[in-house]
């Protein structure tokens, strides 16, 4: 009797055994899946671009007068100060007319005396009533008008005067001469450019962004510049955009200040300029493009839930970006699954790193 026992005791414990390993062989295994948080540092991207060096300031000069060019005291290349005469025009035409402002000036003076005269002797004639008032007003409007013209006189004088010393050209700033148009004994005329002057004291970057880049790029923007002939790197700020692309080829200019122009910095030189530039602006997302996963033609991601379950998203694709893809459809903070996403399903649990 005992040994029947014993072997029904046997039999129990061996379905039990083998009830508990089909049971456990049968459970599905939690698979590990990668995973990116939407909205982290990798939602910006770097992009070089090659610059020149250049001025923020580039005046293009002339004289304010015409006349015979004299003199010439620079070159293509020539670095000038604040004051340095750059240019002479012939001064015989314009000290002629300076004289004959001034002859003009003491003939009014002289009718203008005379006119007051007369005023003052017709003045007291009337008093006495020796004459109508309407003899008086014409006398009085001959001085008013003697007045006017005495004050037109001076007025061209210091007219011609000041032609005078615009037949020196000065420059207002200190730079380099970039282009020089006229020689010594060429007859130029008022407002005429005789010269480009690019200033010195504040130093730019110049670079061509492309339209599908463009976006990305924002006034203020930093920068990063690095110099082909110099060593190390310094900062820059974005403070200029072009609206219109070039014609020909279809870029768009940006211009670099630099906040600390390195020593040895010269215009012309070639320039590598760094931009961490946005992914897109308002909700978009950058992901890998391994995580997008295609179903009923429309584009989707899987997202990560609080209770570890994956869900399927739709999502709408901005741009390529490389090996990286800009969406629309998910939050920033959101876990997105990055590798492994045909082998998933709605509702199935999952493991991530740290869980």
């Amino acid at each position: 009797m005992s040994k029947e026992i014993l072997l029904t005791a046997l039999i129990v414990a061996a379905m039990t055994v083998g009830g508990c390993s089909e049971e456990e062989v049968s459970e599905p295994r939690v698979p590990f899946v990668k995973t990116q948080r939407a909205g982290s540092v990798e939602t910006t991207s770097e992009s070089n671009y090659a610059g020149t060096v250049c001025g923020r300031y580039e005046t293009d000069m002339s004289f304010q007068v015409g006349g015979r060019l004299i003199g010439r005291a620079v070159d293509v290349g020539s670095r000038v100060a604040v004051g340095d005469v750059l240019m002479t025009l012939d001064t015989k035409d314009i000290v002629q007319q300076v004289n004959q402002g001034a002859a003009q000036v003491e003939a009014a003076l002289a009718q203008l005396r005379l006119a007051e005269s007369d005023l003052n002797r017709y003045t007291q004639l009337y008093q006495s009533d020796a004459i109508p008032a309407a003899t008086l007003d014409q006398y009085r409007t001959a001085y008013e008008s003697a007045r006017a013209a005495y004050d037109n006189a001076v007025a061209a004088a210091e007219q011609s005067r000041n032609a005078l010393s615009y037949t020196n050209l000065i420059a207002e700033a200190d730079g380099v001469i970039s282009a020089v148009n006229v020689e010594a004994g060429q007859v130029i005329a008022a407002g005429q450019t005789v010269l480009t002057l690019i200033q010195t004291n504040e130093l730019e970057v110049e670079i061509n962004v492309p339209e599908n880049r463009l976006a990305a790029v924002e006034i203020g923007t930093p920068v990063t510049i690095s110099f082909w002939a110099l060593s190390g790197e310094t900062s820059g700020v974005v403070r200029e955009i072009s609206p219109m692309a070039d014609a020909v080829s279809k870029t768009y200019r940006v211009r670099i200040t630099l906040t600390e122009p390195p020593r040895g910095v010269q215009l012309g030189m070639t320039a590598n300029a760094t931009l961490t530039e946005r992914a897109d602006g308002g909700g978009s997302i950058i992901l890998p493009m391994s995580a997008l996963y295609s179903s009923d033609a429309q584009p989707k991601v899987w997202t990560v839930e609080g209770d570890q379950t994956v869900r399927l998203k739709p999502v709408t694709v901005r741009r390529l970006d490389g090996n990286d893809v800009v969406v629309e459809g998910i939050k920033r903070g959101e876990i997105v699954v990055t590798a492994g996403v045909h082998k998933l399903r709605v509702g199935q649990k999952v493991r991530t790193e740290g869980s």
